[in-house]
C-alpha cells in the first residue's frame, strides 16, 4: 500500500473484511469479469464510492504496480457521524457549531479548514461522499494534529443532512458573494457554516436549503478568496459574535 492506497483485486477484497474506512475505487473501463464483478457488487452494497477510469490514470496511480484493473484510497482516519458531532456540543453544553464542505476537493484546504475548525471550538465538520476529498494522508499532515481532535463526518447528501440539522435546531448559513455582508448577519446560537468548493462555491441545490446566505468583505481587485481562508473568516466571526 502507497500512502493509502490499495493496488491489485486481492488487496481491495482483503480489505472489504477490514474495519478500515474505503474512500473510494477506481474500476478500469470496461473491467467487469471475474473478481471485478465481485469487488464492484460489494461496493456498492457497503455504499463506497466507484469511479470508472481508463488504464493510464490506474497505471500512473499504481507507479508501476500490477493493479489489475482496480485500485481503492483508504481513509487515514475513521470517519465519525453527525449524532457523535451533536452530541460533543451537548456534552459540553454549548450551541451546535457545525462546518459543513460543499465539495472540497483540494486536501490542502480540507487540512487547513479542520485545523482552523478546531482552533475556534467548531464540534465537527461534514463532509460527502462523492466529488469530494476524503481524510488523506496529506489532509491529516495539513491538520497539524487537529484531525485527532476534530470528528468529521461523511455523508451521502449535503442538502438532506442540512435539512436534518435544521430540524435539529441549527441555522444554516452558506458563503456566497451575493449575500448579506456577514457583520450584519446574526451568527450566534446553534449554527451550521456551508463552504462551497474550490471555484464553484455553494452549489444551487445546496445553497436553496440555507436559512441565510452571507459575504466576506472585499476591497481589492481579486473578487474570491481560497476556500480554506473564507471558512476561516467565517468561522472567527461566529466566534465574535458569541463572544459579545
Amino acid at each position: 500500500m502507497k500512502d493509502n492506497i490499495l493496488i491489485g483485486r486481492n488487496a481491495v477484497i482483503e480489505a472489504f473484511k477490514t474495519e478500515r474506512t474505503i474512500d473510494k475505487i477506481m474500476i478500469q473501463k470496461g473491467s467487469k469479469e471475474g473478481s471485478i464483478k465481485k469487488i464492484i457488487s460489494q461496493a456498492k452494497s457497503n455504499g463506497y464510492v466507484i469511479q470508472e477510469v481508463n488504464k493510464e490514470k490506474l497505471d500512473s496511480l499504481s507507479e508501476g504496480e500490477k493493479h489489475q484493473g482496480v485500485i481503492a484510497f483508504i481513509a487515514s482516519y475513521d470517519y465519525s457521524t453527525l449524532e457523535n458531532i451533536m452530541d460533543r456540543a451537548k456534552d459540553k453544553g454549548e450551541d451546535p457549531f457545525i462546518i459543513v464542505l460543499d465539495n472540497i476537493v483540494d486536501p490542502h484546504n480540507l487540512g487547513a479548514i479542520i485545523r482552523t475548525a478546531n482552533i475556534v471550538g467548531a464540534h465537527g465538520i461534514v463532509i460527502p461522499k462523492r466529488r469530494a476529498v476524503g481524510l488523506t494522508a496529506v489532509v491529516a499532515k495539513t491538520s497539524a494534529g487537529a484531525i485527532e481532535h476534530t470528528p468529521v463526518a461523511k455523508v451521502s447528501n449535503i442538502g438532506r443532512t442540512i435539512e436534518d440539522l435544521q430540524k435539529k435546531g441549527l441555522w444554516a448559513v452558506c458563503a456566497d458573494m451575493d449575500g448579506d455582508m456577514m457583520y450584519d448577519v446574526d451568527l450566534k446560537g446553534p449554527i451550521c457554516l456551508v463552504i462551497g468548493s474550490e471555484g464553484e462555491g455553494v452549489s444551487r441545490l445546496v445553497k436553496e436549503k440555507c436559512d441565510f446566505i452571507t459575504r466576506i468583505p472585499m476591497k481589492g481587485e481579486i473578487n474570491s478568496l481560497n476556500a480554506s481562508v473564507a471558512a476561516g473568516v467565517l468561522m472567527y466571526e461566529i466566534i465574535r459574535q458569541r463572544m459579545k
